[in-house]
């Protein structure tokens, strides 16, 4: 695993960073001369268990209530199709609603007002990634032309046991750094002082945009594994 490796601060030498007893700053006991201190990262990879979709509905009218109701009545529809294969409602969530005006500019005439869209996005988790193209296909058939895909994501409904062992990683990661500057600096490693834990943010898995049911009909959603990533940092004392 790459890691970025901080360094090691001595006392003897003056603006290393370092002190000693009586001085200010911090303090180091027994045989400490001071601190090695690096960023060890790790990842493992698991089958994700869930996937959450991101699906809506745009519709176009010559009034805001006609583009409305129209929008209502396609959202309504699939998330239907997702309850009907099994999807439980706490699992479906509006995640967005918008009106606008849909505007066009004509030579001589400047902005007008040709009508109006209407827009709702659902959020929907379904926690059988292996039938989720059959469910997402007929989501957007039942939604027809108004319905827009806008991605997916494959996570864990319960990230802690891959997280535990990315982190395994990550320690054995930074122990390796430190143990390495430990011998160039000629000393060894004595207790740790602090670890600090970060995860790794991890990055959606996007489809494109799809503006025909058709379009969708051809589609494999293949699960695959899916990496979850740890860093940490650990200071540990140096001894002579």
């Amino acid at each position: 695993m790459p890691t970025e490796a901080e360094g090691f601060t001595d006392p003897s030498r003056p603006g290393e960073g370092g002190s000693v007893v009586g001085q200010d700053g911090p303090q180091f006991y027994g045989g400490a001369i001071g601190t090695v201190s690096v960023t060890g990262t790790g990842a493992a990879e698991a089958a994700p268990d869930l996937m959450v979709v991101s699906i809506g509905v745009e519709c176009r009218a010559e009034s805001v209530e006609a583009a409305w109701s129209r929008a209502g009545s396609s959202s309504d529809t699939v998330a239907s199709t997702f309850r009907r294969h099994g999807v439980a409602g706490g699992d479906i969530r509006t995640t967005g609603l918008n009106v606008r005006a849909d505007l066009v500019w004509r030579e001589g005439e400047g902005q007008s007002v040709t009508g109006y869209v209407a827009a709702s996005t659902l959020t929907v988790r379904l926690r059988a990634p292996g039938s989720a193209s059959a469910v997402i296909s007929d989501a957007v058939q039942a939604g027809g032309n108004d319905v827009r895909l806008n991605g997916l994501e494959l996570t864990f409904a319960d990230d802690a046991e891959v997280r535990a062992r990315a982190r395994e990683a990550a320690w054995l990661d930074a122990l390796r750094s430190a143990q390495q500057f430990a011998r160039l600096a000629s000393g060894r490693l004595g207790r740790v002082l602090s670890i600090t834990d970060t995860v790794a943010p991890q990055p959606p898995v996007p489809l494109p945009r799809m503006q025909r049911a058709a379009s969708v009909e051809a589609l494999s959603v293949e699960a695959g594994e899916t990496s979850a990533s740890v860093a940490i940092r650990v200071v540990w004392e140096l001894e002579a």
